[in-house]
């Protein structure tokens, strides 16, 4: 049902004035809170408790879709995480997680605290339902009933949250991952009270290597410890899952190293575009060419972004700093990706830094001659790149962070060869 459709119902039901009832529940639907929890919160304001009269689906989790309005269920709690929100302007706490039956698990977010542990087994009643992520999301709140089962329901499921980082999809909430800190840094941001101190960088399990950010910096979490993570959220970051560490998370360090991954996943160019983007993997293919903007270039002093006749996008006239980067469109006959090298990269396939590259520039009188040494040097060889993927409406884009000549196995080419041709 539309925000129109709902407003018009409301304004009948309650006896007032649709345009009224429109704007406050816009007004809610900015801050994301459900369409379900929005008709409440306007009936409480006017006096009315509830829902009289609604039907109420019982359903099994694999049945729930999007378009239910409310519905009925009987579930296992798999996990429950806590962080807060802006609501109405004004701080919320709300507790999230996943729940499940024999038909499938679903998340949800409750915005009332029913003190959900893991491992119980719930009836609720008159769940909302709306779309996050794609998917059916209940909303539990003060019109939901909850009952305790004593009965435990089996589900194919763990209980509890724990995950290897492989496993982690954007959405997830109320995890737990035992992980090494590979990269730490500090950063100031502009957050919603001003500026504040997080925490960024990249962690890693025997399974893969994911971003973080920490929003309530901790000591523990430092280059090179391995540490535990209970209650985490996972968000898409350039199309990959990166971990959330709230002011809810607790961070424990472990006095035992972990193994972890050193190798990216590889995969073909065509399946790595279609996932929408990867934080790690690896792909082989061949430069077809060097794309504008590749060699010396000049990037603005305040923003970074590259700049041409001296204008920055953002910033206008700006005196520019000189950088080394590369911009290779790379195929592997399944699709085609850029693959971005930025100044030490770069370095390494020119044969110098940017003192080598201003003297050439310089020589020539023409800052081009850079990018056109790259061009004969890779252009039509065969490249092992890894490094992050991002995919969106300007093209893929593979940020790397290790580029070099691919040196095939002639066992490996020929097994792949066999497995194109045979039936």
């Amino acid at each position: 049902m539309s925000l129109d459709d709902q407003a018009e119902e409301l304004a009948s039901a309650l006896g007032i004035d649709k345009q009224e009832v429109k704007s406050k529940l816009e007004t809610l639907a900015e801050y994301n809170v459900p369409m379900d929890e929005a008709v409440q919160s306007v009936r409480r304001e006017y006096g009315d408790s509830g829902a009289a009269g609604a039907v109420i689906s019982e359903k099994q989790v694999g049945e729930i879709t999007p378009d239910d309005g409310n519905v009925s269920t009987t579930v296992r709690v798999l996990s429950v995480g806590k962080r807060s929100i802006q609501y109405n302007g004004e701080r919320h706490v709300i507790f999230e997680g996943e729940l499940a039956d024999e038909t499938g698990k679903i998340s949800y977010t409750a915005w009332e605290d029913f003190d959900l542990s893991p491992g119980e087994t719930l009836a609720i009643g008159n769940a909302g339902v709306r779309e996050w992520e794609g998917e059916p999301e209940l909303n539990l709140g003060e019109s939901t009933d909850i009952e305790w089962v004593e009965t435990e329901l089996a589900v194919p499921y763990e209980i509890g949250g724990e995950s290897t980082l492989e496993s982690l999809e954007p959405g997830n909430r109320g995890v737990t991952v035992e992980v090494q800190v590979l990269e730490c840094e500090s950063k100031t941001i502009e957050g919603r009270d001003g500026e504040t101190e997080i925490l960024s960088g990249v962690v890693g399990d025997e399974t893969a290597r994911l971003p973080f950010t920490d929003w309530e910096p901790r000591a523990a979490v430092t280059e090179g410890n391995t540490i535990r993570i209970e209650d985490a959220f996972v968000r898409e970051f350039r199309g990959a899952p990166s971990i959330n560490i709230s002011e809810f998370s607790t961070v424990t360090e472990l006095p035992d190293p972990i193994g972890v991954v050193q190798s990216a996943p590889r995969k073909q160019i065509g399946d790595a575009v279609t996932s929408g983007g990867l934080f790690d993997v690896e792909v082989v293919g061949n430069i077809v060419a060097v794309r504008d903007g590749s060699g010396l270039i000049e990037r603005c002093p305040e923003c970074g972004r590259v700049i041409q006749n001296g204008q920055c996008r953002a910033h206008g006239e700006v005196d520019g700093e000189d950088d080394l980067r590369v911009k290779a469109i790379l195929d592997d006959g399944t699709g085609t990706l850029t693959a971005v090298l930025g100044d030490e990269l770069t370095a390494e396939v020119y044969g110098g830094g940017l003192d080598k590259a201003r003297e050439h520039a310089r020589d020539a009188m023409d800052r081009e001659v850079v990018a056109d040494d790259i061009r004969q040097s890779i252009v039509g060889h065969e490249y092992r790149v890894r490094g992050s993927l991002s995919v969106d409406e300007y093209g893929a884009n593979l940020d790397a962070t290790a580029f070099g000549p691919h040196e095939a196995d002639p066992a490996e080419q020929a097994a792949a060869l066999l497995t194109e041709v045979q039936p």
